[in-house]
Order: structure tokens, then sequence, then C-alpha cells
């Protein structure tokens, strides 16, 4: 097979008209040739992070649109699944991928579970990550979240990074807002990588002491903006990365979009393409061509070099994306879950007010770090309740691998006025999240997901719309096509009641990620991620 169009030549820094001569899934040979041709052929795009779980969608579903955008490859780390099923999530993840011409990449997960301050399903010690990183197909020690761990030498902790240096497999990072001493500590320890940085500055001091830095833009956590000014002159130690990207949000457009973004903003394109196609494949070692003699051929052709409209995608040399048709056909699978948990009562989300003051979470739109506020309480019958005045709505998590007490708090800015949402998408240990403005709606909300054993739910005082995820209790089943219209029609429910966030899920999803500052809740009660503690409610 032969493939005509101009050639980007992207570590040469050169476009030249020629073709690719496709053979046995490798290119054979890349000829200058006089055509007529105005398209652009280029490597593949890259997401050099990304939980395909937060897509809600199977693997192979995900490659399916995925393609469409001209990814060909994504660095996967299942660590969503792991915390519900283990090793089995992993291996679900990997066979499903596997089922389909798309190039996963998998890592081990480094923390499973993400803390010992919250209930998950499943728990990964360093032996199991040793069994994982020993299998070929995983590349890399997936993000160690565990910071604190790091810095102060662990025992487990550094028995997983040891594996990882054993066979000579990259590390990745998790550390929000880490700068200085401990900064120059977490990066000796072997660690290269990082997606979480938040502000210019910190970026840039990372890229200083040589880890290279993820260029996030996912559907909760925006940091294009803060951090892609960096790649004027640190594209060569910069990738792009989507970390977290809802159905919704994929159907209309992956890696593409941030590459066009970055030119847009005047990062030269060679420089953006770098970080786009090139520099995962060289950091993870990854079995994915880079438009070269004898490399598979994994690449797409694109109309311009502006807007970046992918017309095909080749992968292993096949067709998998074709003028607006997916080539990538639905497989059949198992649907594994663990979801053990009883329907709740309103009754048992009351607090008893024993003070005036309380501490309250407070999410900021578009980023995965809170920030802690102290508020006076509205207190009605001896009881702490919502105050949507003031937007001061509860907060539970329940324990959805246990029947336990559900856990309650408080948070704002999340603006409803009516009802309540709730999801069993909760980093990282997945249990039942819920905000809501009366313990009954909350009840109500956080009951359409038991029963479903795994959803996304909004409850009002008039209706109950739930979207399943009987895969466990976190992906759906069902087409892109399908689930992106019923996540749409929650999340602009979520907003008819009043919330004034963005993407009020997911956002909704983070606020039980305790490795992320500054207060967070578990099943287990409010915790401070600033000093890795379980902090009372009440204030005296």
């Amino acid at each position: 097979m032969t493939v005509k169009g101009n050639i980007v030549d992207i570590e040469n820094q050169q476009i030249y008209k020629g073709e690719v001569l496709i053979e046995n899934g490798k290119i054979k040979a890349i000829n200058r040739v006089e055509h007529s041709e105005e398209n652009y052929i280029l490597p593949g795009f890259i997401d050099a992070h990304i939980h395909i779980e937060s897509s809600m969608l199977v693997p192979s579903e995900f490659a399916r649109i995925a393609v469409k955008h001209g990814t060909t490859a994504t660095v996967s780390d299942p660590h969503e699944i792991a915390n519900v099923l283990g090793i089995e999530g992993v291996n679900f993840m990997v066979e499903n991928g596997n089922k389909v011409p798309f190039k996963f990449n998998f890592g081990a997960p480094s923390c499973v579970p993400a803390t010992a301050f919250e209930t998950a399903g499943a728990t990964i010690e360093d032996k199991g990550i040793k069994e994982l990183l020993e299998r070929p197909e995983i590349l890399y020690l997936a993000e160690m979240m565990n910071y604190p761990g790091v810095i102060y030498k662990d025992e487990s902790v550094l028995k997983k990074l040891a594996w990882a240096k054993h066979f000579n497999k990259p590390i990745d990072g998790h550390a929000p807002g880490l700068m200085g001493d401990d900064l120059s500590t977490y990066i000796n320890s072997g660690i290269s990588t990082d997606h979480e940085s938040y502000t210019f500055e910190e970026g840039l001091e990372k890229l200083q002491k040589g880890m290279k830095i993820l260029v996030r833009e996912g559907s909760a956590a925006k940091n294009f903006n803060a951090l892609i000014p960096l790649a004027k002159e640190w594209a060569d130690m910069m990738m792009f990365c989507s970390d977290d990207k809802h159905p919704d949000d994929l159907l209309v457009g992956h890696i593409n979009t941030l590459v066009e973004r970055a030119i847009d903003v005047g990062i030269p394109l060679f420089s953006v393409l770098k970080m786009a196609c090139i520099n995962p494949v060289k950091h993870y070692n990854l079995n994915c061509g880079l438009l070269n003699i004898g490399d598979d051929a994994d690449f797409i052709v694109v109309k311009d070099l502006k807007n970046f409209k992918v017309q095909q995608t080749f992968i292993n040399g096949d067709i998998v994306y074709d003028m607006g048709e997916s080539k990538i056909q639905p497989v059949q699978y198992n649907k594994p879950n663990y979801f053990n948990c009883a329907p709740i009562k309103a009754t048992d989300l009351s607090i008893k007010a024993t003070e005036k003051t309380i501490r309250v979470i407070e999410a900021l739109d578009g980023e995965l770090i809170t920030k802690k506020s102290i508020v006076e309480a509205k207190i009605e019958n001896g009881q702490y309740v919502s105050d949507i005045d003031r937007d001061l709505l509860k907060i539970v998590v329940i324990n959805r691998y246990n029947n336990s007490k559900p856990a309650v708090g408080f948070i704002k800015n999340f603006g409803l006025k009516e009802g309540a949402i709730a999801s069993s998408v909760a980093h990282d240990s997945h249990n039942i999240i819920v905000v809501g403005t009366d313990d009954q709606q909350i009840a109500i909300a956080a009951n359409a997901i038991i029963a479903q054993k795994g959803g996304i739910a909004a409850a009002s005082p008039t209706t109950v719309d739930v979207l399943p995820l009987p895969i466990a209790g976190i992906i759906s089943d069902k087409s892109a096509e399908e689930v992106g219209p019923l996540y749409e029609k929650l999340d602009l429910k979520a907003k008819e009641m009043g919330s004034t966030l963005r993407s009020p899920y997911m956002t909704l999803s983070f606020m039980a990620l305790l490795v992320i500052p500054q207060l967070k809740m578990s099943d287990l009660g409010l915790f401070d991620g600033e000093i890795f503690e379980f902090s009372s409610l009440s204030i005296k």
C-alpha cells in the first residue's frame, strides 16, 4: 500500500511531498515524489497519561473513538479499576485492549489503595507490582501518588520503586504543588514525570530539576493555559495528556485539540508535534512508529496543520479510521464487578451539631485541588444541615464494598438549589460519593446507584436519572455514542438543579481523592491532604 501526501518529518523539522510505502504492517520506504495531494502525513498522536476508565468506556470502545481524532496510542494507568478489582482489573483492561488494533501501553498501578485512609476493593503490594512489571506488556510503574511515602522513605513504597528500577521501566510521578527540597528528594528516587503541576513556576522548577512535565487538559483538571508557555523553551521535556476524559468530551476531540490550541498560542509547530507524537514514544520505550523506515506503520493523514482534521488513521499498516468511519469493531467481554452494600436511609445521614463552626471543602472549578473553609454551620433541631442560600451542601461518601455508616461532611461551590448528584466513580477507591441539598434526595440518588451496582445519578424532587456502570461500577457496557448523550443529560440536569461547575460529575469524582490537597472526603471521614490526617468536622 502507498499513501501520498506532504511528509511531516518532525525530528528533522522538514515537510516535503512524498509517499509512504507500507508492507507487512511496516514502513518499507518513504520517498520524495511530486504529486497533487494537499494533505499531510505525520506520526499518530499519543496521550501520555490517561485512565481509560474515566471515559466510562471499555478500552476497545475508547479506541474506536480515539482513532477518529488521530490518536494511535495511550500511556494508560489502570489504577481506577485496580482499586476495585486488583490485578484482575488490570488483566481485564489489557485483554480487552488487545482485541482491537490500538496501542494502549498499560502500566502497573503503584497505589492500590491510594492511601490507608479509605476503603478500596483491592490491594496490590510490592509482590503484585513485581508480578505486573515482569510482564513485557506492562511498560512502566504508574503514578506514584504517595509522595509523602517517597519523601519519608516508606518501606513498601521503596520496594515498588525498586522493582521498576530492577526491570528498567520508567516511573511516573504525581506530585501536586511539590517544590523545593522535597521535590528534589522525590525526583532523586527515580521518578521521571509529573502531570499534576498547576502553575508555571511549579512546572518550571520540575523541568529545571530534570523532571518531564505532562501538560494536562482533561474533563476536570485543566492546566494547559498555565503550563503551555513552558513549551517555548522546554518542548523536548514535555508531553500532552488528558488524565481523565469523559465520554462526551472524547466524542468531540482528544490530543488533536491540544495540538491545535498550542499552535494557536504561538508554540512552534515542530515543538508541538514533538510533544504530541515523539516524546512519549522515546520516554516510555513504546512500540509505536515515528514515521521512519522500518517502523510500525502508525501514522495519520490530516487535511492541514492548523485544525488537524483527521482524514485517515493507520496502526500497524491497517486503516483504523477512514474519512469519518472508524474501522474498529465492538468486541465481546465479561463484566467483572465488586459492589456489596445495602440501600441507605435518610436518617443515616444526620449529624449531631456539637459546635457552631465547621470545616468545609471548597471545590474549585477545573481543578483537582480544593481549599478548606471555616464557616458557621446551619443548625436545625440540633443537627447540621445543608444551607442552600450560602451554598453549603452535604457531601456523603458511602463504602460500596461493605455495609458501614456513611461519612458526612460539607462542601461549597457545587451550587445545587435542589436535589442531589451521585457517582460510584470516586477516585481512587470508587466508593459512592453524593452532594445534595437534603438528606432525602441524597439517599434517593445513592440508592439509585446501589440498585444498579454502579453508575452516576441525579435526583430531583420529581425525577431520578441514572447512567448504569456495570463494569467495576465505573465503566459502561454501551457505545460511546450511547454513553455520551446519557452523560450529557445528567450533566445538564445537575446544572438545571443549580450547579455552576463546568463539569459537576467530574469534579464530584475527585472530592474523595485524598492524595490531592487540601480537604477531601473518604468513606472514613473528612481528610486533610496537607498533613495527611483525618480532620474533625466541627471546630471548638
